[in-house]
């Protein structure tokens, strides 16, 4: 694929479906993907793992829809950074969950792994740091 085939629109948020909580009560929903591509920024195919960590409000994901959207930044051209955010930026909009954790582990490049996270607990994120589960923690990647 040439560049100038690439997508420069990186999301579309209007993909993603919810179906209602059927539950008031707390609880935790895991997500993994371990097949989203993506073109780098030099125009190279790029994978990542993506770990969603899902505290529901009243909506919770429909992961068919959550399939396709992560399907449509295979033609995108984004750096780790910006689709991280992106990611997060759309399903903080979409299901407005109690809380979401997203962690992204990315192939290597030139002999350099990378692996970015974002929690909603985090105060940098508007959170409350009420969780605290993630501080000190290692996660093997």
């Amino acid at each position: 694929m040439k560049l100038s085939q690439a997508k420069k629109v990186w999301s579309d948020s209007s993909i993603l479906k919810s179906i209602p909580n059927p539950s008031k009560k707390g609880y935790e929903i895991k997500i993994k993907n371990p097949e989203v591509t993506f073109l780098g920024v030099n125009d190279q195919p790029d994978f990542t793992t993506i770990f969603l960590t899902f505290y529901p409000s009243e909506k919770v994901i429909e992961l068919r829809s959550l399939k396709k959207y992560f399907q449509q930044f295979r033609n995108s051209i984004v750096s780790y950074e910006r689709l991280i955010n992106v990611i997060y930026d759309d399903l903080v909009k979409v299901y407005e969950p109690e809380r979401l954790r997203i962690v992204m582990t990315f192939a290597a490049r030139g002999g350099l792994s990378s692996r970015l996270a974002i929690d909603s607990d985090w105060k940098v994120r508007g959170g409350k740091e009420q969780f605290r589960d993630w501080i000190g923690q290692r996660e093997e990647w």
